[in-house]
């Protein structure tokens, strides 16, 4: 399932990302774990071997490759090759994650479009649909583990209710070497038709707009099928990972500690754990773990497409939207703004309040009524204000107005008029009362 963390990120405030590094569930620490501790079992392995069981000639023959090592492993670059191939990387996968076929707009239209509340026009519209969503999974079985792992034959399909034994028989009929995704959204074009010559759609145009719908849900099916069958080219996959495991596997002979007492440059402290270069290979060898990660999103890593729930959301919404939906609508009546001339929706006391402070200071700062540091906390402050009455009928201009509103304590009355005089204005937020009439 995708790991989502925007609700704990939504505010940026002391620590917000710290709380992030704590979590095992779709973290760097599951992807890398295994590869960095055989990468320090091998640096392990190897200084030990020099410490302990090369001879003094031996010893130095090692430090010199080590001292070689360390002088040409930085030739390698390790930050163009990822970051290039990172990137394109993510750009691929946000490609896939935008060409996710949504039969949103497409339900719509049939809804708006395909009419008739008898059991055939209910039949055509929940047929288009059905359609539509079988498209999508045929597209999904061929290229998502997790959607074949649940319909791993076209049986189950047929069993789940995206297609009756007849359509399959049908698909298995028409032989061809290719994905066969295409035939279910052939049948929603010639159903269509058939609802067009059946009067279920009324004109040309409606007819032309759901057609447009469907070329785009078609363009989508088919843009998977693409990213699926184009990779990225081997070769570049074949270059970034040679680049960072070869790094590293010098990395094991250039970074040991070797003798201080030998006065090698850089090496005058023996600290047995190379703490820097572990730094080093969590970020490089991590980064290409990201690249490793979102190459392919329609696997079963904890942070690949949720594409089962997808499905289901798909069928579930789509069904609802032509036949439980279609011309079920509730009664229209006046809106509790239908008197006012200016309004806007209920605020709360504490918002009211800020939002006054800000749009003052702004008015102050713009129209250089007052000059800041001239007036004491409490003083009376000239500003510019228009105060509407409760029937949205009358503006005046006041000199001492009071902001008295109703019983939900609202604010849609008091406007900022720059540029037309200074009044001075003592606000004060004060709840009507119950037995209160008005001239309305």
């Amino acid at each position: 399932m995708t790991v989502s963390y925007t609700l704990e990120v939504a505010n940026a405030k002391f620590g917000g990302f710290s709380k992030l590094l704590f979590r095992w569930r779709g973290s760097i620490y599951k992807l890398l774990y295994k590869e960095f501790l055989v990468f320090g079992l091998l640096y392990s392995f190897f200084s030990v071997f020099y410490r302990f069981f090369l001879t003094e000639k031996q010893q130095l023959l090692f430090e010199n490759v080590a001292l070689y090592c360390d002088q040409f492993t930085n030739f390698i670059p390790m930050s163009f090759v990822l970051g290039f191939y990172v990137t394109l990387a993510f750009n691929r996968w946000w490609g896939q994650y935008s060409s996710f076929p949504l039969p949103d707009n497409l339900m719509m239209v049939v809804s708006g479009n395909v009419h008739g509340l008898d059991e055939r026009g209910r039949l055509l519209r929940r047929t288009l649909m059905r359609y539509a969503n079988l498209s999508s999974v045929l597209i999904l079985r061929s290229i998502s583990t997790r959607v074949r792992r649940r319909f791993p034959t076209l049986e189950q399909v047929v069993d789940a209710g995206f297609m009756t034994p007849l359509e399959h028989r049908q698909l298995d009929g028409l032989y061809s070497d290719f994905n066969k995704y295409w035939m279910p959204l052939t049948w929603f074009t010639n159903l269509a038709s058939r609802a067009r010559q059946e009067g279920r759609i009324r004109d040309d145009v409606a007819l032309r707009l759901l057609m447009d719908e469907l070329n785009n849900y078609r363009g989508k099916c088919s843009l998977l099928f693409h990213y699926d069958w184009i990779s990225i080219p081997l070769v570049y996959t074949q270059v970034v990972t040679l680049a960072v495991y070869s790094f590293f596997g010098f990395c094991l002979i250039s970074r040991q500690f070797l003798n201080p007492e030998k006065g090698f440059k850089g090496h005058q402290l023996d600290l047995y754990v190379p703490v820097f270069t572990l730094l080093q290979f969590f970020f490089y060898a991590g980064w290409l773990k990201v690249g490793e990660l979102i190459i392919n999103p329609f696997g079963e890593d904890d942070d690949d497409f949720e594409t089962n729930q997808l499905i289901d959301r798909n069928i579930q919404v789509s069904m609802l939207a032509v036949d439980d939906m279609h011309q079920n609508l509730p009664p229209t009546e006046k809106d509790k703004f239908w008197v006012e001339r200016y309004f806007s929706p209920t605020l709360t006391v504490i918002h009211l309040f800020m939002r006054l402070i800000v749009h003052s200071f702004i008015s102050l700062f713009v129209n250089s009524l007052i000059h800041l540091g001239s007036f004491e906390s409490g003083q009376a402050v000239s500003m510019p204000f228009v105060y509407k009455d409760e029937c949205g009928d009358v503006d005046r201009k006041m000199k001492d107005v009071s902001l008295v509103r109703d019983r939900q304590l609202k604010m849609s009355h008091l406007q900022t008029e720059r540029g037309e005089g200074q009044f001075k204005v003592a606000v004060e937020l004060i709840q009507a009362n119950d037995n209160e009439q008005t001239s309305c």
